[in-house]
């Protein structure tokens, strides 16, 4: 998510917490299929307020009335972000980002935990989420193809907005040289310490992941 959205977001999150001082109502549990988190549980695992929750969940409610998203929902509303570009397979990517207990769907409670550590996080978090979004099938490391398959699933995403307009090759330029500098003991994997500390360490890397993250 780059940063104008991250700011836009906020600040409507921010308008619409002050505006509504009156509100004092619970999440309306009654009238959604899937019953989410007390406020309270929610407030304590994510940097939101009591009344950022409830502005958050009467937006998404509103476009997920059941309570829960599907993978074919998300990508909808995702891709209206990108009309540019094909956004379906890195909606799929992220999708499942957010779907921390792999069950198919997102709850309010997967959109706001993965929305916190996105828009409030520490570093640390943040790369923590980055390495489980490029571990596409989740078991603990990235190889080269993952990382590939996100990197060409940006591109695509991104069409024709970027300038100058990048080479079929480009994606696989990118990933030679972050792998190279990532896999530090040539394993042909990179582990998440690896990941972390080739990010935190390297300015041009850190920078890159920067620029990714204004698609997340």
């Amino acid at each position: 998510m780059d940063a104008k959205r991250v700011e836009t977001i906020s600040a409507r999150v921010d308008a619409a917490v002050s505006s509504s001082d009156s509100v004092e109502d619970e999440l309306e549990l009654s009238a959604v299929r899937h019953r989410p988190e007390g406020l309270e549980q929610l407030e304590a695992q994510t940097r939101f307020s009591r009344k950022e929750l409830q502005i958050l969940y009467r937006g998404f409610k509103n476009e997920c009335p059941s309570g829960v998203v599907n993978e074919e929902t998300f990508k909808d509303i995702y891709s209206q972000f990108f009309p540019q570009g094909d956004a379906s397979t890195y909606a799929h990517f992220l999708f499942n980002a957010f779907d921390t207990d792999h069950n198919g769907s997102v709850s309010f409670e997967d959109f706001v935990m993965g929305l916190s550590i996105l828009l409030r996080g520490t570093i640390q978090e943040k790369l923590n989420w980055a390495f489980n979004l490029y571990d596409i099938n989740k078991d603990g490391y990235i190889t080269k193809e993952e990382m590939l398959d996100i990197m060409k699933a940006i591109y695509d995403m991104m069409g024709k907005c970027t300038y100058p307009v990048l080479k079929e090759e480009t994606p696989r330029q990118h990933v030679e040289v972050f792998f190279q500098k990532m896999d530090k003991n040539k394993d042909g994997v990179v582990t998440i310490d690896e990941f972390i500390d080739c990010c935190q360490n390297d300015e041009n890397i850190m920078r890159s992941m920067h620029l990714f993250e204004n698609v997340l």
